[in-house]
């Protein structure tokens, strides 16, 4: 009697990356399918990090929440500030003073260099360029000191204010910067001298984590992410804000979409961001650093100790707040991380009847199955360190 052929089934192997794990980006659960160490599929689990912002800012004043807006992207609290200050001073109709808009450009520039220093060092770090984390955590240093010098804070600034900034510009602030714009250059010479042309380096990156410009911008992704497959919009140039059509600076672009074009995006965004940095500090004007109105913005400190009527001024700004005219508005910034967006619905009373977002990481979470899909497991810390999202971003 003849036997019959043995029937194999073909089987693959569930694998959870997360929701706590040292290369997961912040608290992220990757359900993976594994065929071998081929991902089949692969699922993003968000949630972890829910901390409900968008409705404890509808409980808040409108000066309030700007602290709310520093804990989504930690990375880049100057950007959510500005975000979040702009759609509140579109309601109001309220022009920001000259010397306010430069400092945010130059600050929000800043930001950006010490979010992708961030995004570099972990990126390496994940694989196994331990150098380059300790370089750019000593350079981030540099960046943090100067928005400990103009805050008193280094990570949660909320130094942006609706109608300008908290507190002028401190003492000290220029040099500061110019050393910034001295010594950063050399330091990129560096990492790009460490990686750019590294052979593991070219191995872990190359041909990894591909998405074509049609599927990224299908799926919403957007920043360096976007431009790396060869998407040129930046909303500092597609819809500029805060002046940024007055300065000259390039949208670094790549075509291959792949984990190192990313790379090759960001480095190149640090170098223009400098750029930008060197020239907001030349155009920093003299004068006010806030609206004068006295509807939203308090009196001057000294004022408070010398006058009764603006210490009482004072006192029911920051204890009543200020009442925005109804309507509804949504305004879009560049991060960096890519397109975030403010919509905020007034009901003409002193806090929010409705804010949301529109977060960067939450959009670009959507095409990591694109981007991680039928490459090795050991791939896929590569594709999500390429991202760089942040969780607190995402899970609003």
């Amino acid at each position: 009697m003849a036997t019959q052929p043995a029937t194999t089934t073909r089987r693959t192997l569930n694998l959870n990356v997360g929701p706590q794990h040292p290369s997961t980006h912040g608290v992220l659960r990757l359900e993976l399918e594994l065929d071998g160490e081929t991902v089949v599929k692969a699922t993003p689990i968000i949630g972890y990090l829910h901390t409900g912002i968008e409705k404890t800012m509808e409980d808040k004043t409108y000066d309030r929440a700007i602290t709310l807006t520093d804990r989504m992207d930690y990375l880049a609290p100057l950007s959510n500030n500005l975000g979040y200050c702009l759609a509140v001073e579109k309601l109001l109709g309220l022009e920001v003073p000259e010397r306010a808009q430069v400092a945010r450009v130059l600050l929000t520039e800043l930001t950006r260099i010490g979010s992708h220093l961030v995004w570099l060092a972990t990126h390496g770090l994940e694989l196994g360029a331990m150098t380059v984390f300790l370089y750019c955590f000593r350079e981030r240093e540099d960046i943090l000191d100067i928005f400990e010098m103009c805050s008193g804070v280094r990570m949660m600034t909320s130094y942006f204010r609706v109608g300008g900034l908290a507190l002028d510009l401190p003492e000290g602030f220029e040099d500061a910067v110019e050393g910034i714009i001295e010594t950063f250059p050399a330091h990129i010479d560096d990492y790009e001298g460490l990686l750019t042309q590294n052979p593991i380096w070219l191995q872990r990156t190359k041909d990894i984590g591909f998405i074509s410009a049609q599927d990224a911008i299908a799926l919403g992704l957007t920043g360096p992410s976007l431009r790396a497959s060869g998407v040129p919009h930046d909303v500092r140039r597609a819809c500029p804000y805060s002046g940024y059509e007055t300065y000259d600076f390039d949208v670094p672009t790549r075509q291959n979409g792949d984990v190192y074009d990313r790379y090759v995006v960001r480095m190149a965004e640090m170098r223009e961001s400098l750029h930008i940095v060197e020239q907001a500090l030349d155009a920093l004007p003299d004068g006010p650093w806030r609206a004068e109105d006295p509807k939203v913005t308090p009196p001057p400190k000294q004022m408070i100790h010398q006058d009764m009527e603006s210490l009482i001024h004072h006192f029911k700004l920051h204890t009543e707040g200020f009442s925005v005219p109804p309507g509804e508005v949504y305004v879009r910034i560049e991060s960096p991380r890519g397109e975030l967006g403010f919509y905020i619905v007034s009901d003409g009373s002193a806090k929010p009847y409705r804010v949301r977002v529109r977060a960067p990481s939450f959009a670009n979470l959507q095409c990591l199955p694109k981007m991680a899909e039928g490459h090795l497991l050991a791939d896929v810390i590569a594709v999500m360190a390429s991202l760089d999202f942040v969780l607190g971003d995402s899970d609003r």
